[in-house]
C-alpha cells in the first residue's frame, strides 16, 4: 500500500478515535412509597445505587453516540410511582478498520425501598444498597451487587456474579461465569432457591442458622460443606444432599463444569 495511503487512513482511525464526543442525557422523577422502575438498554452497561431521597433520578451517558431520533433514543414514561426508562440505540454498529470508540452507559440514583427490573442485551449490571423485589438481566456481563435485602432472581448469559446481602427469595443463573454469593445475617429460605452456571464454580456462605433442604450438584468438579448444623442426605465427591438446620424449602445448586463450596459465613 501507498505511503500516502497509509498515513490518511492512519489520519482517519485517529480522528475516530479522538473525535468521540460524549453526550449527557439527565432526568429526575419524584415518587413516594415503595416505587417501581423498569429499565430496558439494549447495549451498554447499568449502575444503580440507592439513595436517600424520594425520587428517581438518571444519567445517560454517550461516547461517539449523539442523544437524537436517528441515533441513541430514550424514552421515558411515569404513572404514579411507577417509572420506566428505555435506551436504545442503532442496530447497526459502524465499525472503522475493526475499532469502535463508541459507548454508552446508564446510572441510576432511587429510592432505598424499590421494586427493580432493570435489563441491558449487553454490559454489565451494578447494583448497592436496593430493598425490595429486584430482578437483573444482561445477555452478556457480569452481575454484581452489595447490600441488597429482600428477593433477587438475575441472569447472565456470560458472565459472573458476585451477590451480597439479606435474602428470602434467591434464583441466580448464568450461563458461562462463577458464581460467589455471601448471605447476610437473617436470610431465610421461604421457597425454592436455585443457583445455577452452565461454566464455573459457586461459592455460597450461608447464616449458620439458616434451615434449608440442600441439593447440590456438579457433572464435573468437587462438592464440599463446612456447615455446623447439617444431617441426613447423602454426600459423594460430586453431590450432596443434607438438611440444614432441620430442614427447610429447597436450596439447589447446579454447575455443569466446576467446583461447589457451602459454607457459614
Amino acid at each position: 500500500m501507498r505511503k500516502d495511503v497509509l498515513l490518511a487512513v492512519a489520519a482517519v482511525g485517529l480522528a475516530a478515535a479522538t473525535g468521540a464526543q460524549a453526550e449527557e442525557w439527565n432526568h429526575r422523577w419524584q415518587v413516594s412509597g415503595t416505587a417501581e422502575l423498569r429499565v430496558d438498554v439494549n447495549d451498554g452497561p447499568v449502575n444503580i445505587r440507592a439513595g436517600s431521597g424520594h425520587e428517581i433520578e438518571a444519567r445517560v451517558t454517550t461516547k461517539g453516540w449523539k442523544i437524537s431520533p436517528s441515533e441513541v433514543v430514550i424514552t421515558e414514561h411515569q404513572s404514579g410511582n411507577r417509572v420506566e426508562l428505555e435506551v436504545r440505540i442503532p442496530k447497526h454498529n459502524f465499525e472503522l478498520f475493526g475499532m469502535d470508540n463508541r459507548s454508552l452507559q446508564v446510572d441510576l440514583v432511587v429510592p432505598r425501598e424499590l421494586a427493580s427490573e432493570i435489563h441491558t442485551g449487553d454490559g454489565h449490571i451494578h447494583a448497592s444498597g436496593l430493598h425490595g423485589k429486584t430482578r437483573f438481566s444482561t445477555g452478556d456481563g457480569a452481575i454484581e451487587a452489595d447490600g441488597l435485602d429482600g428477593s433477587l432472581d438475575a441472569h447472565t448469559g456470560d458472565g459472573h456474579m458476585r451477590i451480597q446481602g439479606r435474602f428470602d427469595l434467591l434464583t441466580l443463573n448464568t450461563g458461562d461465569g462463577g458464581i460467589d454469593a455471601d448471605l447476610s445475617a437473617g436470610s431465610k429460605v421461604t421457597s425454592a432457591w436455585k443457583l445455577e452456571t452452565g461454566d464455573g464454580h459457586v461459592t455460597l456462605r450461608l447464616p449458620s442458622n439458616l434451615a434449608a433442604d440442600l441439593d447440590a450438584r456438579t457433572n464435573d468438579g468437587h462438592v464440599s460443606i463446612d456447615f455446623p448444623n447439617q444431617s441426613g442426605g447423602s454426600h459423594d465427591e460430586n453431590s450432596i444432599r443434607a438438611r440444614l438446620n432441620g430442614g427447610g424449602p429447597a436450596l439447589v445448586i447446579r454447575t455443569g463444569d466446576g467446583g461447589i463450596r457451602v459454607e457459614r459465613m
